[in-house]
Order: C-alpha cells, then structure tokens, then sequence
C-alpha cells in the first residue's frame, strides 16, 4: 500500500511537471505562429542579408537559438521546430548558430537563384565579369565583420594570381568605395605589394560617415591587415573612424575622394572605369559599394529645400527645434533619439506603417520609452504631403495635418546601386 502511495505521488508530480511544461510550450508556440502570421502579412519575414539556415530534420526545438538572438525577435518555434519569424530584423551576428547544441543551423543567404538582389559571385568573389570583384554588403553580407573579412580576401585572391601591371596608368587594383571592406582591400594591397586606387564619394570610412554622433557599433572580433584585431565588442563611430583615418595616415593610403563611378567597361587585358572625375584603369576592380545606395527621396512639394536632411551626423547641433523624423528603421529611430535626447527639441516621428516591426531590440526598446515619455511624438499611418519653410503637412489615414517645423530628416531607405552593376553586365541571382 506504501508502495502504491508513493507511485502515485510520483506519478501526480511527473504530471503535473509535464503539464506545466506542455502548458507554456502551448502558450509560447501560440505566440510565435501569431508573431509569423504577422511578420508575414507585413512583409517582414523575408530577410534582406545573410540569416539562420535551420536544417529541421537535425532540429530539436530546444529554443536555445531563439535566447540566444541579440535581436529576440527573429527566430521562434514553431510545431516544434525553429523557424525564421522576422528576417528583416536578423542582422547575421550568427550567435543562434554557436549555440545550437545539434549543430542544425548555419548563418548564410541561402539558395540565391531567384533572389534579384544578389549578384552571382564564385567562391573568390568574382562576377560573371572576369576580374571584377564585389566585397561587403553589396554581396547580401552585412555586419562590418563580413565587410573587413571580403575586403581582405578579394586582394588575397587577387595577390595569389602572378600577373602585375607593367603599365603605370593600369593599377593592379581599382578599389571603389572606402568603407571597411574597401579600407581592407586597400590594406591588403599595400601589403601584397598591389598598386591600386581607391574611389570615393566622400572619403575614408565610407558608411561610417553616415552614422550618428556617438554611435555604438556592434561588432565580433575580426583582424584588418596592417592593424591586428578588433578585439571589443562594441566601438563607437568616433573610435572606428579613428582607427581608419589612422592607418589612412600610417601607409599614405592611396585614397581619391568625390568620385562617383558610373560605369565600368571591359577592355583588352584590362577594366576601364568611367567616373564624373574622368577614367581609370586597372587589371582588377573591388566593387566595395554598400547596398544603400542614394538616400530615396519623397516626392513631394518642398524636398528640395535646405532644411530637409537625409542624415544626422550632430543631434547637438539642434537646440529648440521643431524637428520631424521621417521613417520608421534603425536609422530614424537613431536620430529621432538623438534629437530627443537633448532635452530642448520638439520632436516628431512619421512612419507610413502601423508598427515599427524591423528595428534592433535597443533601438525598439529606446524608442518605445522616449514615446511614452512624450519625448518624442509618433505619427503613425502616415505621410509627408508637402513641405514648408515653417511648416509640414502630413497625410494620416485620409486626413491632413499640419505641424510647425524647423527641420526634416528623411530616412526612407536608399536606391541601390543595383541598376548600375546591370549596366556593366553583373548577373543577379533573379535574372
């Protein structure tokens, strides 16, 4: 009989443990099949760079990939397996994949055939282009990581083929773009012994530049030649900047600012590239671009005025200001921030959708917090119809408003340099 009570006790306990456990893993599946239905109607499934590559049949739904996310939002369990909700939100740090305990998900793009965004590259990087290269985000890899990492192969690729111009006016090497992934493969060069150029609309530290006072960039540890290792997790856009304008200094970097390219032509041994500046020519070409391309404009009354933006490089700069936001990403909610922040502003966000639903966990959280406190005043549902000198209209839901303003920042995106790589002949994946 003792016997009998103590089976049953555990019997009663076991169940009760298993009933509670299957209880919330219910209620957490039931939220994240409601969280990809959503995703999904809005468009946010879908990622735009690398993302988790879950094998299902080594998946064991142990939501350890899930905790492990910096962003928490992207991936969920689904019928019992991990699934991607949000890929807009996946920025590649490929912690899911380290933790993984079965080994059954890998960070990459995936099967590209259809995808009109991806340029078809070889192993090295190559395009269907002989000798023209592409490194960094214009690949579909974000993450300054990524970026350093292609930089730095392309040249050692390029290095490893013994064939070097004899013609002065034919560079080994033709960099275009100085961000991190241009800035390496110029450091590569200079350590392989390349000549080489670099073109640029600004200058060194290319995106960088664009990035709001103080920022804070993530990054995983990753060595630039010349340098060493980026060993800290997390820099700020002063100390990045530093860092490249530095070893722009060290080794006289060969670097030429204010050059646009708008087309690159295949010559007899050799690639031309045509720019607003004039020619150039050389034996390879890094195509070291970023995928944002020139900022997307609105198109409405006003844009061309001088108060409009389409970055904020010093919130402190704006002191008792009206200032409209306009966008919804991490880059609008950086500078809606920022601009709150210094306590004097009078600033307003517009966004064209319902929810924010792609931005970083501590842009999503910040901003949040800013609104609640009525530091910052979001305008859901709508958009920018006209623009004055002390003043804006916004169309919300049917329905015309007006604010007084000083300032607009836009941050509606970029129109991708992909048009221009399909003049020079690069195939996309969707071609």
């Amino acid at each position: 009989m003792e016997s009998f009570f103590l089976w049953s006790m555990v019997v009663t306990v076991c169940s009760a443990i298993f009933l509670s456990y299957f209880i919330k893993f219910r209620r957490h599946q039931k939220q994240d099949i409601s969280r990809k239905q959503e995703a999904i109607s809005l468009g946010a499934d879908k990622p735009l760079a690398q993302y988790p590559l879950i094998d299902v049949i080594k998946c064991i739904g142990c939501a350890t990939c899930v905790k492990a996310c910096p962003e928490q939002e992207v991936l969920g369990i689904v019928f019992g397996k991990s699934t991607v909700i949000n890929g807009l939100k996946c920025i590649g740090h490929g912690k899911c994949a380290d933790a993984c305990p079965v080994g059954a998900i890998t960070v990459g793009l995936g099967d590209v055939k259809d995808r009109d965004d991806i340029p078809v590259m070889n192993e090295f990087n190559e395009t269907v282009i002989p000798n023209l290269y592409i490194a960094g985000e214009l690949g579909g890899f974000a993450l300054i990581k990524n970026a350093i990492s292609q930089g730095t192969m392309v040249i050692d690729r390029i290095a490893a083929i013994p064939q070097r111009s004899k013609d002065p006016e034919i560079k080994d090497v033709l960099i275009v773009g100085a961000g991190p992934s241009g800035m390496s493969a110029a450091l590569n060069a200079v350590k392989h012994k390349l000549s080489y150029l670099v073109l640029d609309q600004q200058g060194a530290g290319g995106t960088i530049l664009q990035y709001p006072r103080k920022k804070i960039v993530l990054l995983q540890p990753v060595e630039i030649p010349l340098y060493g290792v980026l060993t800290k997790t997390e820099y700020s856009k002063e100390e990045l900047l530093d860092i490249w304008l530095g070893l722009k200094k060290k080794y006289s970097l060969n670097i030429k600012a204010g050059v646009k390219v708008t087309n690159i032509l295949k010559a007899d041994n050799h690639l031309i590239v045509e720019s607003q500046d004039g020619v150039f020519h050389a034996r390879n070409v890094v195509l070291a671009l970023g995928r944002r391309g020139t900022p997307r404009k609105l198109g409405v009354q006003g844009e061309n005025s001088a108060k409009v933006m389409y970055k904020l490089i010093d919130a402190e700069a704006h002191q008792n200001e009206n200032v409209l936001v306009v966008g919804g990403g991490d880059s609008a909610i950086e500078a809606a921030s920022g601009l709150a922040f210094q306590g004097t502003n009078n600033v307003t966000l517009s966004y064209r959708k319902s929810q924010f639903f792609r931005l970083k966990k501590k842009n999503a959280e910040r901003i949040q917090e800013l609104i609640a406190n009525g530091q910052v005043r979001a305008i859901m549902d709508s958009q920018v119809t006209e623009i004055n000198e002390d003043s804006v209209y916004l169309d919300v839901k049917g329905r015309r408003g007006k604010l007084a303003n000083d300032f607009v920042f836009v941050f509606a995106g970029g129109e991708p340099p992909f048009d221009l790589l399909k003049k020079m002949g690069v195939k996309f994946g969707g071609n």
